[in-house]
């Protein structure tokens, strides 16, 4: 028996030992990396930038209101459901400020509630995008329904019919407000709704959309079609294209995602951007073709939107995160990246993020988080 709990502590401990090095290692990584993002994040704040008692909590997005403020949009969704698949059930956008762009922001009001099944996002609200611009601010967001009774927590799975009807229903839309503080006018119907025969026919998502020097829109997309008359396919994104933010959108390159499984890959979670030097986005890297890192954080570029090369030093950011306490970990999960800019400088990119050793069923609790960019490298 002593040899036994001899032998089990000995295999313990090199497990701990190999798990310490390999974080080590990815450290080493990040300082030796010539990606011009990854080399200048800085240790990120234990305190979280947003955070809501008693829900999960998902990604954002932040402007600067003419109240001199800092105005975050956030998904949550209760933590009576599981994690996946509840927030296509039942999650809401709120609005929560803060005096500085890293926060932590507080709690103000909800500006995205759920408003009934009989409208196209009457039941879910998620991955909120505010933009502003001619003094009115513009959320783009998620959203989705279902005609069915709120569920249990055992009750709601990802074959269960609340999850079958919600995944086919999302789709994206946009609200309108002279005000961070809402009241918000949402559109009757989508902004980008599915279309048969395109990769897009089962479902559109994750809207990621930048306003262009001539007021058009640019947005990349999520999207899913459909396999046969009952299954869906692996994602896809997708660009798509308006002349003004309200619309018409509608997608570019001949209908063709920009990234896809048998393509560039599969990736998830874009974040767009554009400066001087084009386009650039950043985005997860699913099943880890890019970094060798599942979930870890990809840079690609483009001229035109439409045409994208991934960099030379693709990887971003990682999973792993150097805290300010001096504390190295690996977060459970790393998702929808949003670097803030102010006066032009990426300042700081947030997450959401959850602990656990990886996977949605793992986690206690989630939460929105900050890491600082530094100035210079």
């Amino acid at each position: 028996m002593k040899r036994y709990k001899l032998i089990l502590f000995f295999n313990i401990f090199i497990l701990l030992t190999a798990s310490a090095q390999k974080i080590e290692n990815l450290v080493e990584l990040k300082q030796q990396s010539e990606n011009r993002l990854f080399h200048r994040l800085d240790k990120a704040p234990r305190t979280p930038a947003f955070a809501s008692e008693g829900y999960w909590v998902w990604g954002s997005s932040i402007v600067k209101g003419d109240d001199g403020k800092y105005h975050m949009f956030v998904s949550r969704f209760p933590k009576k459901l599981p994690f996946h698949p509840g927030w296509m059930v039942a999650s809401e956008i709120v609005h929560a400020v803060s005096d500085i762009p890293q926060g932590p922001y507080r709690f103000s009001d909800i500006a995205l509630p759920a408003r009934g099944a009989q409208y196209w996002d009457g039941r879910s609200t998620h991955n909120p995008r505010i933009l502003k611009q001619n003094g009115k601010y513009y959320l783009i967001y998620m959203g989705s329904t279902h005609p069915f009774a709120e569920p249990t927590y055992a009750q709601l799975t990802l074959d269960s019919p609340w999850c079958t009807v919600a995944r086919a229903n999302k789709r994206i839309g946009l609200a309108v407000a002279d005000s961070p503080y809402g009241p918000w006018k949402r559109l009757d119907e989508p902004i980008l709704k599915t279309q048969p025969g395109t990769f897009y026919s089962f479902l559109t998502s994750n809207p990621s959309p930048i306003i262009q020097e001539d007021g058009s829109v640019l947005m990349i997309f999520k999207g899913r079609h459909y396999t046969n008359n009952y299954e869906h396919s692996a994602m896809s994104l997708g660009i798509a294209y308006a002349p003004a933010i309200e619309g018409p959108y509608h997608v570019l390159n001949n209908n063709q995602p920009i990234f896809e499984v048998d393509g560039q890959g599969e990736a998830e979670d874009p974040f767009l951007w554009k400066d001087t030097e084009g386009y650039h986005i950043l985005f997860k890297d699913h099943v880890a073709k890019f970094t060798g890192e599942r979930g870890g954080g990809v840079m690609a570029h483009s001229e035109n939107g439409i045409q994208w090369t991934v960099d030379k030093a693709p990887k971003a950011y990682s999973r792993t995160i150097e805290w300010e306490d001096g504390k190295v970990e690996m977060q459970g999960q790393l998702e929808r990246p949003f670097i803030f800019f102010e006066n032009g400088k990426p300042t700081y990119i947030f997450f959401a993020t959850m602990d656990g050793p990886g996977g949605f069923e793992n986690a206690s609790h989630s939460w929105n988080m900050v890491i600082p960019i530094k100035d210079k490298e």
